[in-house]
């Protein structure tokens, strides 16, 4: 199987995650929607545990570059930080669909460790970005960034769950024009 029906896996097992969440990962349903045998998925991703974890990793990866870039392309951290919400309100925009780690998170109990450990790595990564990108800014004390920073994610996860719950991305941009509003972001 070529590198090219992996990443279509990866890449269908994605959107699957963002809708539904580990829990709705079939291989036989994911085989059909990239054109190939059930079977073959076992040659790249051996469990559901292989296949969720891979999806994960790619997905805190995909994010971290992400968010790498847009630090990149600005030497403006307050810029930066206005940005960051519009990452996750692209999965709104995408089907209605919600941060993978964050459909993840709600499963936790029932996830394999790999799996776990992957998720975990994606709020570490944006808690660690916002904190670093936060003390830039002076927007609060380094002693203060991290806390902030994870209030910040979780606000934001909470408003992407708000808006997908009534399918209206209005409410997620309500909500994070709330949280400049009342400063948990920069305005």
């Amino acid at each position: 199987m070529s590198s090219s029906s992996k990443e279509a896996i990866l890449a269908a097992a994605r959107r699957t995650a963002q809708a539904h969440g580990y829990s709705g990962l079939n291989f036989r349903d994911l085989a059909d929607e990239v054109g190939i045998k059930a079977a073959s998925i076992y040659h790249h991703f051996p469990s559901k545990a292989d296949l969720g974890a891979a999806v994960a990793r790619r997905y805190w990866e995909d994010t971290s570059a992400a968010l790498e870039s847009m630090l990149a392309e600005t030497s403006d951290p307050l810029r930066c930080l206005r940005q960051y919400p519009d990452i996750f309100r692209r999965s709104l925009e995408n089907g209605n669909r919600i941060c993978l780690c964050s459909f993840m998170s709600a499963e936790y109990d029932d996830l394999p460790e790999a799996v776990k450990k992957e998720v975990q790595a994606f709020a570490d990564v944006n808690v660690a970005w916002l904190s670093r990108v936060l003390s830039a800014a002076t927007v609060v004390s380094p002693e203060e960034s991290d806390r902030r920073a994870r209030a910040i994610f979780a606000a934001i996860a909470g408003a992407q769950l708000m808006a997908r719950s009534r399918s209206d991305i209005s409410r997620y941009d309500a909500l994070i024009d709330s949280y400049r509003v009342a400063g948990l972001l920069p305005a």
